[in-house]
């Protein structure tokens, strides 16, 4: 039973070979389209982790700071220092950007971290070169993903940054790779004017007998100089102490520092089902049409490929093969096909993955679940061409 359906592939192998490499590349786009999804899960799990945060402090009332907006005052994280159970605390800021870089547009993620001691929340955990920053003013740490290099300079609104590490994974839920400045530049870029815009301001600062009341120069002074400076930020990120548990340090928190808390679990569920929830459901919708699709298509090549064997199959049946016979050589071929489209499809998904902008995660799990769908739906799509097979009248195929 082996050799007939070896036999018979070996016949025309070109076309059975070349139906199963076909095959194979729906069933590589299938899998890449889960691991885009698998991708987009990692992405937020993985900021969430090099952040080195166990609670996120943001303004009170929203989702920040990733999934909404947030601004809190600059000077919150040094009463959190305070609280019981909060080993560390560090202001950060987000600000997602295009920078030109060789010619060509780079979208990051700009943040800015506290760079006053090492091992605070919000640094880079690792890198792959260079070294972190130290300087206040003026230097970088980018993801490799931005494809910057040591000693490349790179321009973030006014001011001009020095690459001096390299880090890799570090990327936002979005997949774009991430750009660490100091805090206080950080600050300025965020809500920096242009010169018109701030000429305007202070026209309209001293225009307000408010602000600038005659004979007080000094309060038209200390009023420009307040607009011109930024202290807010987006999140506090905090430690907690070994030991410690984050629900008690969040909710105290809460409690006295009258601000919304996010524990590890909560912004995950945040990014998880709220930022990237309609992408997810988007690539979910594609997957399902996309099974459909191939279910369909494999089903029409196997049907294809057993009524193209009509004469064959006559023969076979003149001769006395019995039909469990023949109904065993159709099922061979059908799983044959479908493993060789598998292997096909998981080697094409592998090689163009890291083609991909952003990151793609093919997981094994994945695989074994492709490769069990493949087989089964090839097994029911060679039930459906045995049947048609085993109706066939032997006289009436040879004849005609």
């Amino acid at each position: 039973m082996i050799s007939l359906a070896g036999r018979d592939i070996l016949h025309d192998w070109g076309k059975f070979v070349f139906t199963g490499i076909g095959l194979g590349l729906l069933i590589g786009v299938t899998l890449t389209m889960a691991g885009v999804y698998r991708g987009m899960v990692d992405d937020a799990q993985a900021m969430l982790d090099n952040s080195g945060a166990d609670l996120w402090v943001v303004q009170k009332d929203t989702l920040g700071p990733y999934a909404e907006p947030s601004s809190i005052p600059d000077d919150v994280d040094r009463s959190i220092r305070t609280m019981r159970g909060v080993e560390r605390a560090a202001n950060v800021t987000y600000l997602t950007m295009q920078i030109d870089h060789a010619g060509s547009d780079v979208r990051v993620m700009v943040v800015g971290i506290d760079t006053a001691s090492p091992g605070e929340p919000g640094q880079p955990p690792h890198l792959v070169a260079g070294r972190q920053i130290v300087r206040s003013h003026y230097e970088a740490v980018a993801d490799v993903k931005t494809g910057f290099d040591l000693g490349d300079v790179v321009q973030v609104r006014r001011n001009r940054y020095t690459i001096v590490g390299l880090t890799s994974r570090m990327v936002s839920s979005g997949g774009d790779p991430m750009l660490f400045i100091p805090l206080k530049d950080a600050q300025q870029a965020q809500f920096q004017k242009d010169s018109d815009a701030i000429v305007s301001q202070r026209a309209r600062t001293a225009q307000n007998p408010a602000l600038n009341p005659p004979g007080n120069p000094g309060v038209i002074e200390a009023v420009t100089a307040s607009q011109a400076n930024n202290p807010y930020v987006n999140a506090v990120l905090v430690q907690v102490e070994p030991g410690y548990s984050p629900d008690q340090a969040a909710e105290a928190i809460r409690r006295w520092q009258r601000l919304t808390v996010y524990t590890r679990a909560e912004m995950e569920l945040i990014l998880v089902e709220k930022l990237i929830a309609t992408s997810a459901r988007q690539i979910g919708m594609f997957l399902v049409i996309l099974a459909i699709v191939s279910a369909a298509i494999v089903a029409f090549i196997i049907y294809t490929l057993t009524m193209g064997k009509i004469r064959e199959i006559a023969v076979l049946k003149l001769i006395g093969t019995r039909n469990r016979t023949i109904s065993f050589m159709i099922l061979q071929q059908a799983l044959g096909l479908g493993l060789i489209g598998f292997v096909v499809g998981k080697i094409a998904a592998t090689v163009w993955a890291p083609i991909f902008p952003k990151y793609v995660l093919l997981l094994s799990s994945d695989s074994v679940r492709g490769l069990v769908a493949v087989m089964v739906i090839c097994a029911v799509a060679s039930l459906l061409a045995i049947r048609a097979a085993l109706r066939i009248d032997p006289a009436e195929a040879i004849g005609g």
